[in-house]
């Protein structure tokens, strides 16, 4: 009886924490974010759009160039995504790949992680986009003043196309 009731609280605990279901509208909302963060950020270098999904308190761990706080991730956005459009990098999330997770304090939610794989590209104009590189990403979301904020972010397993 024992093991059963420990069993049993241990499938309510894993339910409760685990991955939320893809309609969900956690899960919606952090594929929105994603999105937003990569098509307006990232793809068409829209820094008022970064800007306010960024918080103050970035932390942006590369395994490529390092640690980054947000005063160098914007530098860097500007200086190696935004500043060449005839060879501009595009990013792409993996269909399928996305995955959230709540994070709780108390019973109160105050964040998500959210992990996938992204795929990055060279668009040239009048060519087709050249893909260039694949990665996983996991990125921590926090509430700060009723909305989301990307506070700490990871890319790595970066691989070249075979």
């Amino acid at each position: 009886m024992r093991h059963t009731l420990l069993l049993l609280f241990a499938l309510v605990v894993a339910q409760t924490f685990s991955q939320v279901d893809p309609t969900s509208e956690l899960y919606i909302t952090l594929q929105k974010l994603d999105s937003t963060l990569f098509e307006k950020g990232f793809n068409q270098c829209d820094s008022l759009s970064l800007d306010k999904m960024i918080s103050e308190e970035l932390r942006f761990y590369h395994d490529q160039s390092g640690i980054q706080d947000r005063k160098v991730f914007f530098d860097n956005v500007k200086k190696y995504i935004c500043s060449n459009p005839q060879q501009k990098p595009i990013r792409r999330l993996e269909e399928g790949s996305l995955v959230v997770f709540p994070l709780f304090n108390d019973g109160t939610m105050y964040g998500a992680i959210q992990h996938g794989v992204h795929h990055f590209y060279i668009r040239e104009e009048g060519e087709e986009d050249r893909w260039t590189s694949t990665a996983k990403f996991t990125h921590v979301w926090i509430m700060e003043e009723d909305s989301f904020k990307l506070r700490e972010a990871l890319s790595y397993d970066h691989q070249q196309p075979k």
